[in-house]
């Protein structure tokens, strides 16, 4: 009997997105959309954001309460506050932005699963832009697999 035969597929994107305000906003759509492009069966996809001042979450997308929770949260735990911090080169969000970016990540791992991401029942994957006025933000999509 043969042994079965595994062929190793990889693929990788650069995705921008630009949030309408300051918070959290759900990409999983944009990530699907890529992923039908492919043709991927099982692996691993690694979302990567090359940005300090915002940050990934996968979070809880059923109810719009539990985001704006976790933005409060974030937004005591880092007041806007020029006083509070050495850095404010670019306004009084910037030094906040980037602690909300340290306590949170900059990059999830998916697993993918017959053609599926595998994302809990619940689960969505969001951007959260940590800044007052959003900018382009660019997540680049790896995934590695079959």
């Amino acid at each position: 009997m043969a042994a079965p035969l595994h062929i190793k597929t990889f693929a990788q994107a650069r995705h921008t997105v630009t949030a309408p305000r300051q918070g959290l906003h759900e990409i999983t759509g944009d990530i699907l959309a890529w992923l039908e492009g492919q043709t991927v069966t099982a692996g691993l996809l690694t979302l990567y954001l090359r940005h300090t001042s915002a940050s990934l979450l996968i979070q809880e997308n059923y109810d719009r309460d539990v985001l704006r929770d976790l933005e409060d949260f974030f937004a005591a735990q880092a007041p806007e506050d020029t006083a509070l911090y050495r850095h404010d080169a670019e306004g009084a969000d910037d030094m906040p932005a980037h602690i909300k970016g340290a306590l949170t990540q900059t990059h999830l791992a998916v697993p993918i699963c017959d053609g599926e991401l595998l994302l809990g029942r619940y689960q969505g994957i969001f951007l959260f832009e940590h800044r007052r006025v959003p900018r382009a933000r660019e997540i680049v999509l790896h995934f590695e697999g079959q």
